[in-house]
């Protein structure tokens, strides 16, 4: 039995930025089986055709469209097809994304543009392209952006990442407040590390470091794409239509382990603790 009844996003139509790979095609194959009508965009049409032959059913197929976010008149025309196609758009994720570490001192102003230019302004023009259009036409709609647990606290070694989403965190609550007059509705998912191919391998270069990754992790485990679905699910559905301007982490409690100065002390052995305390006691 699933999470969700089944008409959970029924009708619904839902847009969604890099939607062909990874974490983007869970959210599409996730919607698309809760009733919605999806449409995913990327810059490869020949993965986006791919991924909409795999997905979509003779009942529900899957539209697509290549869209450089990067580009405000290719997001224009990517908007005018989807609404061209399902009449509408009621759901836009913002999901297209690049990132890869990195010593900041060795990065050109090339390689800052290449994650700016599609996280930052690829967001915020996607974003301005259907606000505009949903104010104008005076439909409701629901943004959700997909960020990062470091972009409110920052991250060494993903620089550029970290203030793009930064960014795209302060539009989430600037819009949720400014928006909502009009009955746009603004959410943000952060995960935390959510193996994908692709994106795992450039952040995550060797089996050590993976595992250095997963230590980090109260639970002990990355996460489920199934699971950052389900939440995206619920962010969308009208079930939390009063969850405006409020971002979800889902990250097994990482960011919270490494905030908490004294955190380091987990790997403290039984025996260790014994001595420490002893020492504790008699005032040391």
């Amino acid at each position: 039995m699933g999470l969700f009844a089944d008409d959970l996003l029924q009708d619904k139509v839902v847009l969604i930025t890099g939607g062909a790979t990874g974490l983007g095609r869970a959210l599409a194959e996730k919607f698309a089986a809760l009733g919605a009508r999806v449409a995913i965009a990327s810059r490869r049409e020949e993965i986006l055709k791919q991924a909409s032959i795999e997905m979509s059913t003779e009942q529900n197929p899957v539209f697509y469209k290549s869209c450089d976010v990067r580009e405000p008149a290719q997001i224009e025309e990517l908007i005018s097809a989807v609404e061209h196609h399902f009449g509408r758009i009621d759901v836009l994720v913002n999901n297209a994304a690049g990132n890869f570490i990195s010593p900041t001192e060795k990065l050109s102003p090339r390689a800052v543009d290449a994650v700016l230019n599609i996280v930052l302004h690829g967001t915020f023009y996607t974003t301005l392209e259907v606000g505009k259009r949903w104010i104008e036409q005076g439909h409701r709609g629901t943004m959700l952006n997909i960020v990062t647990t470091y972009a409110s606290t920052g991250s060494g070694y993903v620089v550029p990442s970290a203030a793009a989403k930064a960014g795209v965190l302060a539009l989430t609550r600037s819009l949720a407040v400014e928006w909502a007059r009009y009955g746009i509705r603004q959410a943000a998912i952060a995960p935390g590390p959510f193996p994908t191919e692709g994106a795992w391998s450039r952040l995550s270069p060797t089996p050590e470091f993976e595992q250095k990754m997963i230590d980090r992790i109260p639970l002990r485990r990355t996460g489920e794409k199934e699971e950052l679905a389900n939440l995206a699910a619920f962010l969308i559905s009208d079930y939390a239509s009063y969850i405006n301007g409020e971002v979800v982490t889902i990250d097994g409690g990482e960011w919270l382990q490494g905030a908490g100065q004294f955190n380091g002390l987990r790997d403290v052995t039984p025996q260790q603790w014994e001595i420490l305390s002893e020492l504790t006691r008699k005032g040391k």
